[in-house]
């Protein structure tokens, strides 16, 4: 047994380690805070500061001014919503199906479902580009959009192992009572693994939220750009707009950080609870 003076240190000695690590991980946001609010003839005199000399708050409304931001941040935030949307929709019945629908096959299927995450995404970037500029769809949102209606590996097996944990008598009584599985999928099974659902839009927002490379390959049009696609105008070949690019990283940010602080309960219990499933 470990005496009160041990513990007391091994409990400073923690707690230091964790201000330590705080630190580290807060200190590029805090520069980034301050290199937003500088002039860029300050960024560049060749010193390192990170209390800005003289504050320019007005770099957060000229960046309205420069670039269309508004319109990137309007679309970013509509093919956020429908990928969210369809990733926790589509994604909910597959798993259903797997986890409470007995059919030939199912375990096979399954497992071939997540031998695809072995798969790198690279591997299939050029064959989908050319399906999809086969069918037209380049410059436009739908190769951003249609994949999310297709299923996510990860995505089923988290759900899967939720939908794994609701009893099968709730699934007779509806049978009894004369449900069909769609009903029983939405009157009962979403509303029994919300947390695993919440996890699963958490994910694909922060995802859809930050994807630079979709965006790059699919969109032409600057009218369609995203806010990742737009942070690169502030990226010259000569000089780069640190203080507006770091704006426009903070714009992109905000979002993400909201939504954690805002449903970190169910993304945490989420995470606890699928770490006592089993694989089966």
């Amino acid at each position: 047994m470990f005496d009160n003076k041990t513990n007391n240190f091994w409990k400073s000695f923690n707690f230091i380690l964790l201000l330590v690590g705080s630190v580290f991980m807060v200190a590029p946001l805090f520069w980034m805070v301050s290199t937003s609010l500088k002039s860029l003839e300050e960024i560049y005199n060749g010193e390192f500061t990170f209390i800005p000399r003289n504050i320019q708050f007005s770099n957060y409304s000229n960046i309205f001014d420069i670039v269309p931001f508004g319109t990137y941040f309007l679309n970013t935030t509509v093919i956020a919503i429908i990928v969210v949307l369809a990733n926790v929709f589509v994604n909910a019945m597959i798993a259903y199906a797997f986890s409470k629908i007995h059919f030939k096959g199912r375990n096979i299927w399954f497992f071939i479902v997540l031998s695809t995450m072995m798969l790198p995404g690279f591997v299939t970037l050029i064959p989908q580009y050319v399906i999809f500029a086969k069918l037209g769809l380049v410059n436009t949102y739908y190769p951003l959009i249609i994949p999310a209606l297709l299923g996510s590996a990860f995505n089923i097996f988290l759900l899967r192992q939720f939908f794994k944990g609701i009893p099968d008598n709730y699934i007779e009584a509806a049978k009894l009572e004369g449900a069909n599985h769609f009903q029983i999928f939405y009157k009962i099974g979403l509303p029994m693994v919300r947390p695993a659902l919440l996890t699963v839009a958490i994910f694909s927002f922060n995802a859809v939220w930050n994807d630079f490379l979709g965006p790059l390959l699919y969109l032409n049009d600057e009218r369609l750009y995203t806010l990742q696609l737009g942070l690169q105008v502030f990226q010259g070949q000569s000089t780069t707009q640190w203080n507006y690019l770091m704006v426009g990283a903070i714009i992109v940010l905000l979002p993400v950080i909201l939504l954690f602080f805002f449903l970190q309960k169910y993304f945490i219990q989420g995470a606890n609870i699928l770490g006592d499933k089993d694989l089966k």
